[in-house]
């Protein structure tokens, strides 16, 4: 393509959408976004098998060796940990791209990842996910969708402008982030949101977006006698909860207390991970593997304190996250308090120095929650882990429609009567979170200017501000 023939302007209007979709130039973009779509498809399946393959043997197979009762020893768990703090370290410290964005941020946090950060976006990626830190996949499927939609792009050896790479590496990301969500369409919400995608542009992008996520789920799926790859260890579907047809008026009255609850427990652990990203962002090399011998010491005092493994306060949660809701009942709640505090406080500490997305430990904490809830006078299982759940996605991601979506799609099966408490869970917990996150702000700027005001002068006394 040359450049004329792909270029698609950064302020374009509706009109001029429209001539670009309808002309031929439009149709090649669609041609380089399907084949982006089974390239990035291929490469995201590698990526989930990859570091799945890593976790079954780092926390289910080498443990047998060194302990008869599979349990994972302190001295196993702090050598795994503290290595991946020192992988992600150096990646952070030494390679293009700095590991990608810091997941504390949320999902939206960043722009889009170019080829040459790749190798440490992935290293980073690989340390945190696959060392077993509570982090999920799906930041780095959408830089590496990205990243390799321009690679295929350039591979055309043609011309081809900046504005068809967004395009392109667009289409990329949806058709990676589908492979772990297993639908393009959450996908497409997620990133429309995330990237505040509108307007023209939308109609542009989305398009090409959904095609090769549509086209590139085929590798997952197959296609008539051909036989697609299997991503059913890693992605994620529909939960088994009981029937749950139309919410009460008891199911309404929980709502609300428990969605600010779940705000101020999220917002709390953000809090954490702030924190610590400001030491970790100076000092990668003693921050991030001192977080990991930290994650470690948490695993293994849930492993201890409770009849479950230390592995349940490690990983990302989604593939725990179908047991935990279909075995709801049988959970002690002192298991489950001690589960939300240790997992709750590795996440954090995860969030702010290691490499990773927000999502899916966000889910898991908010469906441990919703069980425990569960246990309350007047509301039942359902309900409670989807309200939770809602509340602690959106409290996360700051994207009320992909927390509405995505709860609604995993609940499901249950019936639709969950459906209008998840849409009150996400606005409370949403309006809670602006109001905290704004008095944070506040509390920041204050202690800046403070500092500011009685920091030394030079060639003055500290505490008096120079003459102005």
């Amino acid at each position: 393509m040359s450049e004329r023939a792909s270029q698609v302007p950064d302020e374009i209007t509706p009109a001029q959408a429209d001539a670009l979709i309808r002309s031929p130039r439009y149709v090649a973009l669609l041609a380089l976004a399907s084949i982006a779509g089974v390239v990035v498809s291929l490469a995201a399946w590698c990526f989930l098998e990859s570091t799945y393959q890593l976790q079954q043997l780092l926390f289910v197979h080498l443990p047998g060796e060194f302990s008869d009762d599979g349990d994972l020893p302190l001295w196993y768990l702090v050598v795994v940990l503290g290595a991946a703090g020192l992988v992600v370290a150096y990646a952070v410290a030494r390679l293009p791209g700095r590991g990608g964005h810091v997941p504390v941020h949320g999902l939206g946090s960043g722009g889009m990842a170019q080829p040459a950060e790749l190798p440490g976006i992935l290293l980073a990626a690989v340390g945190s996910i696959g060392f077993g830190l509570v982090l999920g996949p799906e930041a780095p499927l959408i830089a590496l969708g990205a990243g390799l939609a321009v690679l295929t792009l350039r591979a055309t050896r043609r011309d081809v402008p900046d504005q068809a790479r967004v395009v392109v590496g667009a289409a990329g990301s949806f058709a990676a982030l589908s492979f772990v969500f297993n639908s393009p369409i959450i996908a497409a919400v997620i990133l429309i949101e995330a990237t505040a995608l509108g307007g023209a542009k939308q109609r542009i992008i989305l398009l090409p977006g959904l095609l090769a996520a549509g086209i590139g789920s085929l590798v997952s799926i197959g296609l008539g006698s051909v036989t697609g790859l299997s991503t059913s260890d890693y992605s994620l579907g529909a939960l088994s909860m009981p029937q749950f047809d139309e919410p009460g008026l008891a199911d309404f009255a929980w709502t609300i207390p428990l969605a600010l609850v779940i705000a101020i427990v999220v917002q709390s652990i953000r809090s954490l991970g702030r924190m610590i990203e400001r030491h970790s962002t100076s000092r990668p090399f003693v921050v991030v593997p001192l977080v990991g011998v930290a994650v470690a010491a948490l695993a293994f005092v849930f492993g201890q304190a409770t009849d479950e493994g230390a592995a349940a306060v490690l990983l990302s949660g989604q593939d725990a996250l179908p047991d935990l809701v279909a075995d709801a009942g049988a959970w002690p709640v002192g298991t489950l308090v001690l589960l939300i505090v240790c997992k709750g406080l590795a996440y954090g500490v995860s969030l702010g120095s290691f490499r990773g997305g927000p999502t899916f430990p966000a889910l898991f904490l908010g469906a441990a929650g919703g069980v425990l809830a569960s246990r309350l006078p007047g509301l039942s299982e359902t309900p409670a882990v989807a309200v939770c759940m809602a509340a602690a996605t959106v409290c996360v991601l700051g994207l009320p429609l992909s927390s509405v979506v995505l709860t609604i799609l995993l609940t499901a099966d249950s019936g639709p009567g969950a459906g209008p408490l998840i849409i009150v869970a996400v606005a409370v917990a949403t309006i809670l979170s602006l109001v905290l996150n704004n008095r944070r702000d506040a509390h920041a700027r204050v202690s800046a200017t403070t500092t500011a005001a009685t920091a030394p002068v030079p060639g003055g006394e500290p505490g008096r501000r120079a003459a102005t």
